[in-house]
């Protein structure tokens, strides 16, 4: 049995893009790997290639919990439909063709189709968490399609999810803002590759409540240069403390649904 790895110098996921819809006789190939093929980048991170099948309209998040199959079929990961023994990861972002700027982007929007994506199974990545404690070691499957828990016990009726730890509960880190503007900017404190993350709720003095990371921005080696707001900052601040909740940093060590809590 041969084994090949491919490898990026590029930040995280940045070069993996969503292939499909694939539609019969289109024309367009697809899958374009083996299903099952691993690609390996920095921080230890290897990520498997699947099939997703979706029935409607789905916007896909880094962060996102799936599982899958042996035969490489995926789908977004609940308690409903957790099955107990399948491997499971995170989808860590979508890009387009890679650019001399830029980083992993964030959401993707995908109509009613089969798609190939790549999927997470090992390494630092972010992750959707509805709770998190001081534990930190506990994961679980919750009824929200593609959110883990890391609550400081096991809750019955889930399904625990093994090999997985979190860097911290949240995420603090300093920024310059602007009143009436969305970009957060002379930043400190966070690094690219622990985050924060696209989708993560932040707040802080100047930002307004129910506020998330819509997008950040990259320099060529990977820097974090500004980080943009799904609003507006209500005020001017420098130095300004902002901590990030909802989508953590997590260590990823081939993870799967060991059992029901």
């Amino acid at each position: 049995m041969s084994v090949a790895t491919i490898q990026s110098d590029r930040l995280g996921a940045n070069p993996f893009v969503v292939e499909g819809p694939i539609v019969s006789g289109s024309g367009i190939p697809g899958p374009n790997f083996a299903l099952g093929a691993i690609a390996g980048g920095d921080r230890e991170s290897e990520w498997v290639y699947c099939q997703l099948v979706l029935a409607s309209q789905t916007t896909l998040q880094p962060g996102q919990w799936f599982q899958w199959t042996r035969d490489y079929v995926a789908s977004l990961l609940t308690t409903a439909a957790a099955v107990v023994g399948q491997r499971c990861g995170v989808f860590s972002g979508a890009a387009q063709p890679p650019t001399l700027t830029g980083g992993p982007v964030g959401a993707i929007t995908l109509a009613a189709g089969t798609y190939y994506i790549w999927l997470q199974r090992n390494g630092q990545a972010p992750s959707q968490v509805a709770t998190a404690t001081a534990a930190l070691v506990v994961a679980e499957t919750t009824t929200t399609a593609g959110q883990a828990s890391a609550p400081a016990s096991a809750t019955a009726t889930t399904k625990a999810i093994a090999n997985v730890n979190f860097a911290a509960a949240n995420q603090t880190f300093t920024a310059t803002t602007v009143n009436g503007s969305n970009l957060l900017t002379g930043l400190a404190g966070l690094s690219a590759g622990s985050g924060p993350f696209i989708g993560a709720a932040v707040s802080g003095t100047g930002i307004a409540g129910g506020t998330t990371i819509s997008g950040i921005t990259y320099s060529p080696n990977g820097v974090v240069q500004s980080i943009t707001l799904s609003a507006n900052a209500t005020a001017n601040g420098t130095g300004i403390t902002i901590t990030a909740t909802g989508v953590l940093e997590a260590t990823l060590m081939r993870p799967f649904l060991s059992k029901v809590n």
